[in-house]
C-alpha cells in the first residue's frame, strides 16, 4: 500500500440524523465508523463508515435536509456471502417497516440483488454474485 490515497475514495452522503444512517449502515452494509468529528462552526456532525475490506469510506455529512440523493436506480451496492444473507437483510428491514425493492435475480454479471432505503431515502443494494472483481480483471 502506498502512503498516499489513490483512485475513488470515498461517497458523501447528506443525512438529517448521523446516528440513524450510522445504525442503518452498520446493520445493513455491515460497515463501521472509523472516524467521526463535530465541526462547532458549521454545527455539523461528520462521520465516515467503512467495510475496511478496501481504503474506501462513505462520509455521512450532517444537513438540516436532504434535497435529491440516491433515489430512483441510483444507489451505493454492497456484495453479501449469500443470496440467503441478502433475504436475511431484507427481511429485517421490511420488519422494520423500511423501503425495500426486491430481490431480484438479473443473472451474471448482475447477479442475485435488493434496494433497501435508509433513514434519509438513499438506496443501498445488496447484491449476491456480481461479478466486478472478474469484469476487472478480465478488462485489463
Amino acid at each position: 500500500m502506498t502512503d498516499i490515497d489513490m483512485g475513488l475514495t470515498h461517497v458523501a452522503l447528506p443525512v438529517t440524523d448521523p446516528d440513524a444512517s450510522v445504525e442503518f449502515y452498520e446493520r445493513y452494509a455491515a460497515m463501521k465508523v472509523v472516524h467521526r468529528r463535530r465541526d462547532e462552526a458549521a454545527g455539523t456532525t461528520v462521520v465516515w463508515l467503512s467495510d475496511l475490506t478496501r481504503p474506501f469510506v462513505i462520509v455521512l455529512v450532517e444537513s438540516t435536509r436532504v434535497d435529491g440523493g440516491l433515489g430512483g436506480f441510483a444507489h451505493l451496492g454492497v456484495a453479501c456471502e449469500s443470496r440467503d444473507e441478502v433475504d436475511r437483510r431484507g427481511e429485517q428491514a421490511r420488519s422494520e417497516g423500511r423501503t425495500v425493492l426486491g430481490p431480484h435475480d438479473s443473472g451474471p454479471p448482475v447477479g442475485y440483488w435488493m434496494f433497501i432505503a435508509d433513514p434519509d431515502g438513499h438506496n443501498l443494494e445488496l447484491s449476491h454474485g456480481q461479478e466486478v472483481a472478474f469484469t476487472i480483471e478480465h478488462a485489463s
